[in-house]
C-alpha cells in the first residue's frame, strides 16, 4: 500500500521554489544527474505527447522513464519504466527513503519544512529512475515550469505544448505571463520543440528562446498533410514514411503526436540515440494514456466516452471530438463535474448545448464546485441537469436516459477517474 497522503490532485501543499527540491535531491546522492531527460510544459496535451513519446522510446529498445500528474486512480501511474507502473513496494520504499531523507534535512536546518507532496514525489521518480538504469526519462512538468520541481533537471531539451489561461492564480493573468514560466524549462544553448500556437505565446517563446540561444525545432513538418485527417495517416521522418496510427483520439491530438515526433526525430539526428521509423511507428501504436476520448462498450449496447477536458482548452478538444465521433447520432448524455477554480460557466457553454442531458456527480474533493453552481451553469445553457448522489448513481442514471445511447464522463480527472474505476470494476477489469 502507498501512503494515503497521495491524492489524486497532489495539491496538499504546493511550493514553488527550486532551492529545497535541490537540497533533498543533493542529500539523495543527485539521482537526475545519472539519466538524460526531457522536459514537457504547457497546458494541454503534455500528458499525451509525453505517453507517446516515451512509448517511442520504449519501442526503440531503450528503458524509458515516464513522470507524469495527475494520476486517474493509482498514484503509482505517475511511475512508469518501460510502460509499467511502479510496483507498491518500490514505491512505499522510495517514499520512506526520500522522506527520511527529508525529514533529517530539516532537522539539520537545511531545510525550512517537509517538502511538499510533489516535490517529494518527484524526488521519488528521479530515485526510481536512476536505480533501475532509466537510459532516459520524460518528464511532465506538474504547474508552469520555472520553479516546478521538475525543473531541477538539466533537459537535453525541451517541449512545450498548447498553453491557455489555467492556473491563474498562480501563474499569471495573461498569456503572455504563463507562457514566460512555462518557458522557464528552457536552457541556454538548447533546443526547443514547439508548434506555432497564438500571437502572445509565439511572441514570448521567441523572446526568451533568443535570449538563451535556444534553436526552436519546428513540429509542423510532423502534421497530417489535410488538417481534418481522421484515424491513420502518413508522415515523412528520419527519411522514411511513417504510418501514424495512434490510439488517442481528437484531431488535437496530431499537435501532441506530432511534437513527439519530433522530439524522437532530435534524439535520434542530435543526440544519437537509436530511434529508427519503425520505432515511431510502433511507439505511436502502443501507447496507452487513459481518459483522453477514451472508449469503453457499455453493456446492451452504446459506449462510454471519457475524457479529462479540464478548463476550456480542454473542453473545446472535446466538443470537436464528439462532434465528429457522434455525427449523425443522437445527442448524447453527459456527465460533469469540475473544480471550484475553474470557470465552470465557460466549460458550460461550450460543452452542455451538445448533450440531451446533464447530470452533475459530486466529486470527492475539499475543491470541488458546488452542485448548485453547476446546475445553475447548465441552466444558463438551456441543458436539462440533474444531480446525483454519487458518481456510481450518476452512472446508473445516465445509462438509463441513454438507453443504447453514447453517455459522456468529463469536466474533472476526478470524476473521470472514479467513473472508470467503476466502469471497468463491473466489467472485472483493473483500472
Amino acid at each position: 500500500m502507498v501512503p494515503e497522503l497521495y491524492t489524486r490532485s497532489g495539491l496538499l501543499r504546493r511550493k514553488f521554489s527550486l532551492a529545497e527540491i535541490r537540497i533533498l535531491l543533493a542529500a539523495l546522492g543527485d539521482p537526475q544527474l545519472r539519466f538524460p531527460a526531457l522536459l514537457i510544459a504547457g497546458t494541454n496535451g503534455k500528458g499525451s505527447t509525453a505517453a507517446t513519446l516515451a512509448s517511442i522510446l520504449t519501442a526503440s529498445g531503450l528503458r524509458a522513464g515516464l513522470y507524469t500528474s495527475p494520476h486517474l486512480a493509482r498514484v503509482n501511474e505517475r511511475i512508469r519504466l518501460d510502460r509499467v507502473e511502479i510496483a507498491d513496494d518500490a514505491f512505499a520504499g522510495l517514499y520512506f527513503r526520500v522522506h527520511g531523507a527529508a525529514r533529517q534535512l530539516v532537522l539539520d536546518g537545511r531545510l525550512p519544512q517537509l517538502p511538499s507532496f510533489f516535490e517529494i514525489l518527484t524526488a521519488q521518480a528521479l530515485l526510481y529512475f536512476a536505480e533501475a538504469g532509466a537510459q532516459i526519462a520524460v518528464l511532465e512538468v506538474g504547474m508552469g515550469g520555472r520553479l516546478d520541481a521538475t525543473n531541477a533537471v538539466d533537459p537535453l531539451f525541451s517541449i512545450i505544448t498548447d498553453i491557455s489561461l489555467d492556473h491563474t492564480e498562480w501563474l499569471g493573468s495573461t498569456i503572455a505571463a504563463i507562457t514566460r514560466e512555462k518557458a522557464g524549462i528552457l536552457r541556454p544553448g538548447r533546443a526547443l520543440i514547439a508548434l506555432p500556437q497564438g500571437p502572445e505565446v509565439d511572441q514570448v517563446l521567441a523572446e526568451v528562446a533568443a535570449g538563451l540561444g535556444v534553436r526552436t525545432v519546428g513540429a509542423a513538418a510532423y502534421m497530417p498533410s489535410l488538417p481534418g485527417a481522421v484515424g491513420q495517416y502518413s508522415i515523412q521522418a528520419l527519411g522514411a514514411a511513417i504510418e501514424v496510427d495512434s490510439p488517442l483520439s481528437g484531431a488535437h491530438q496530431h499537435r501532441n503526436l506530432a511534437l513527439a515526433i519530433a522530439a524522437a526525430v532530435e534524439l535520434a539526428g542530435k543526440h544519437g540515440f537509436p530511434v529508427t521509423p519503425a520505432a515511431i511507428a510502433t511507439g505511436i501504436r502502443e501507447t496507452r494514456w487513459p481518459g483522453r476520448i477514451e472508449r469503453i462498450p457499455r453493456d446492451g449496447g452504446g459506449e462510454w466516452i471519457l475524457d479529462v477536458a479540464h478548463n476550456p482548452a480542454g473542453a473545446w478538444a472535446l466538443r470537436a471530438g464528439l462532434k465528429a465521433a457522434l455525427a449523425g447520432q443522437a445527442r448524447p448524455t453527459l456527465i460533469f463535474s469540475c473544480l471550484r477554480d475553474k470557470p465552470a460557466a465557460e466549460m458550460a457553454q461550450i460543452l452542455f448545448p451538445l448533450f440531451d442531458q446533464v447530470i452533475i456527480a459530486p466529486i470527492h474533493t475539499a475543491r470541488a464546485a458546488s452542485i448548485s453552481d453547476l446546475i445553475a451553469a447548465a441552466r444558463a445553457t438551456g441543458t436539462p441537469a440533474v444531480a446525483a448522489d454519487s458518481v456510481a448513481q450518476a452512472l446508473q442514471l445516465a445509462g438509463q436516459r441513454a438507453g443504447a445511447g453514447v453517455v459522456v464522463i468529463s469536466g474533472s480527472v476526478y470524476l473521470v477517474g472514479e467513473a472508470r474505476a467503476l466502469l471497468l470494476a463491473g466489467k472485472g477489469q483493473q483500472p
